[in-house]
């Protein structure tokens, strides 16, 4: 199973649907010139045992793989169907084309029907040549493996969407989430690593706030907790990361953590 002394997490992405800056917007936030105020839209590369699992794989993506140089990926792991969490899926045709293999996803049945909606020539039977070559896994909300590594779903609800965060080894995951149930805190608790969103400080129907998130990380206790999926409503990165407890700050793009 998971080396965890083995594990890094690269922040890829840690905006919100529209990314920051915002398209248009002449606020303090997006015309920051701190980079920490620069954000794609969200997702998160797992690195162990010599594997790249992405979680999530947006319109940002192409530009992701290259800051980051990866060169392979194992899997992508999808937590909803959402455009800013599926959109980038065309371009893995680029591992397709150099490596001359298939890429595995793993997703639910309802993801798998978005992406046929949003994709709809790559699911069918007869591909055009171009299409991605993708091995579809369903999963639901149970443990899995990938290359031996232990994935644990943890259920949330994005307004009234179903949506997947994974734990793996002492890390979870949580994005576009505004519930979380007591059953599936049970699963997030032990965890060193929380990653969890927070689109801003006010109330939202489909995201955690910032007091929201707070307090979800202050009943699973984890060692740390970084949050992610944010807007420009949050504030400036420096600002924010000075108000919040000491083992909680606002993640960043590029940001890179060890397990």
């Amino acid at each position: 199973m998971v080396d965890k002394k083995n594990m890094t997490i690269t922040f890829l992405g840690t905006g919100t649907s529209t990314g920051v800056p915002v398209v248009a917007c002449n606020c303090q936030v997006c015309t920051s010139s701190d980079p920490h105020d620069q954000r794609l839209r969200t997702s998160v590369m797992l690195s162990l045992n010599g594997h790249h699992y992405v979680i999530d794989c947006g319109p940002d993506f192409r530009y992701q793989m290259i800051r980051e140089k990866v060169d392979d990926i194992s899997a992508i792991l999808f937590t909803h169907g959402h455009r800013d969490h599926i959109a980038g899926l065309d371009d893995v045709r680029a591992f397709n084309y150099v490596l001359n293999k298939t890429v595995d996803i793993y997703a639910t049945e309802r993801v798998i029907d978005s992406i046929n909606k949003e994709f709809p020539y790559i699911l069918k039977e007869k591909r055009f040549f171009g299409a991605p070559q993708l091995h579809f896994h369903i999963i639901e909300n149970k443990p899995f493996t990938i290359n031996g590594t232990l994935f644990k779903p943890v259920e949330v609800l994005h307004h009234k969407m179903p949506v997947l965060g994974f734990r793996v080894g002492d890390f979870t995951y949580i994005t576009d989430a505004s519930y979380i149930s007591d059953e599936e805190k049970e699963k997030i608790k032990g965890s060193k690593v929380l990653v969890i969103n927070a689109l801003r400080k006010s109330k939202h129907i489909s995201h955690f706030s910032l007091d929201e998130a707070l307090q979800v990380i202050e009943e699973v206790k984890p060692e740390k907790a970084w949050i992610t999926h944010l807007s420009h409503f949050i504030g400036m990165h420096e600002d924010i990361n000075r108000s919040l407890p000491g083992h909680v700050a606002l993640a960043y793009d590029g940001l890179q953590i060890q397990l």
